[in-house]
């Protein structure tokens, strides 16, 4: 049985070492699109801290780590597929045979429209290669404008911070974080970044860069209200798109991402996908969607592979959740943080402190939270989301006080 993974990213090597766990004779062939050893993006605001050296960020250390598993690892790009003949072509000519292929492509920053955005200086995060680039660029007193504070742009906004130099935050949307935080928690992380000295500009687009021969950087990031802001080094954070082009015309369903079963395979038989190329089943609407962190992509990528071997593994769909440490002040969400029609709800609010605990209900069950300023509430919000747990009379007394919730799971649990 000859399985090729293309993609060397969580969702890739974790697929290759459960397939050799499963099938020691097996060929097995991964395949990375960049010249490093297989590493995590999410580590690179890390890296940028200094917190970790290039190593670091790699996800098997040691360096014969897949030649001791019998695992061919390969540089290349994928160009397309040929599933009835089971071949993939790479970049340059050479056809790689397969019996059944995982799709672990990832995705890849968005990059605006705008004119002057192909200037020097201005960069994504998310390839070993930006973090070089961003170092040399943030310096202690550059300027530096990110564009863009949803989840990926405040992962970063920690590490530009800590470099010394003056950073500007550019938001199109409202508030930060608009897909994991309501208002009030937008509102509360927009004053926490404020107050650690990071401008923050909401509401505002950037239509263009331009050459600035007046300012202490060489770039002036254009806003659609006139604004010019003075820039050394532009970082792009506006969101990721999945890498699915070479796909054309192999019959893969595709929509936002690949569209797969709860087996993580493909409207093709021999095809399966995992990680953020994947549109898997999502827990809290039972449809499905790309889910872009990297415990979906793990989980994605041993469920694959085990039905890549010919098991039956189904997976229950991807939980949303996020948590973030942003310039120091911790922020999370669960499920349908936003609500449902009909449900009902409960806040708790300190401003002064930074703490802010929502959680929302769909009849006698737990579906979405959100918090800031709180870590020991994490396990306990995912854990009595993800069991559809019956809270009982547990219910009225955690929408008169939220802060409640550990001895809800705790009663509960017990039930």
């Amino acid at each position: 049985m000859q399985h090729v993974i293309v993609g060397a990213g969580p969702a890739g090597v974790v697929a290759a070492e459960t397939l050799r766990k499963g099938d020691p004779k097996a060929k097995i062939t991964l395949i990375g699109g960049e010249p490093e050893p297989p590493y995590s993006r999410m580590a690179i605001p890390y890296l940028l801290d200094g917190n970790i050296a290039e190593e670091g960020t790699y996800l098997r250390k040691g360096a014969k780590h897949y030649d001791a598993l019998g695992i061919q690892y390969v540089h290349g790009r994928a160009e397309s597929v040929a599933p009835a003949e089971g071949k993939l072509k790479l970049e340059g000519g050479d056809q790689v045979p397969f019996d059944r292929l995982l799709v672990a492509t990832g995705a890849r920053p968005i990059q605006p429209r705008v004119p002057g955005i192909d200037r020097p200086g201005i960069h994504g995060c998310w390839t070993l290669a930006d973090a070089r680039e961003i170092a040399k660029l943030s310096k202690s007193g550059s300027n530096i404008v990110l564009v863009g504070a949803g989840f990926i742009g405040c992962i970063i906004m920690e590490a530009l911070a800590s470099r010394g130099g003056n950073l500007t935050v550019v938001e199109m949307e409202d508030r930060m974080l608009a897909r994991m935080m309501d208002a009030t928690g937008g509102a509360m992380m927009r004053r926490w970044c404020e107050n650690k000295k990071i401008r923050v500009l909401t509401g505002r687009k950037v239509v263009g860069v331009e050459a600035d021969a007046k300012g202490p950087g060489d770039k002036a990031v254009a806003l659609d209200n006139g604004e010019k802001l003075n820039a050394h080094l532009v970082v792009l954070a506006v969101g990721v798109r999945s890498n699915v082009e070479f796909l054309k015309g192999s019959g893969v369903k595709i929509d936002h991402g690949i569209v797969v079963n709860d087996q993580m395979q493909s409207s093709v038989a021999n095809i399966y996908a995992a990680g953020d190329v994947a549109e898997g089943p999502d827990f809290s609407t039972g449809g499905h969607m790309v889910h872009a962190i990297q415990p979906t992509a793990v989980d994605h990528g041993r469920i694959a592979a085990l039905n890549m071997l010919g098991k039956t593994a189904h997976y229950k769909g991807s939980l949303i959740m996020n948590v973030l440490d942003t310039v120091g002040l911790i922020s999370s969400s669960f499920g349908k943080w936003e609500g449902t029609k009909g449900g009902e709800s409960s806040a708790a609010v300190d401003n002064d402190r930074y703490r802010y605990l929502r959680l929302e209900f769909d009849g006698d069950h737990l579906i979405g939270a959100l918090g800031i300023g709180m870590t020991e509430h994490v396990g306990v919000l995912r854990g009595l989301i993800q069991t559809k747990t019956a809270l009982g009379d547990w219910k009225r007394k955690l929408l008169a006080d939220p802060h409640r919730v550990m001895e809800a799971y705790v009663a509960r649990s017990q039930v």
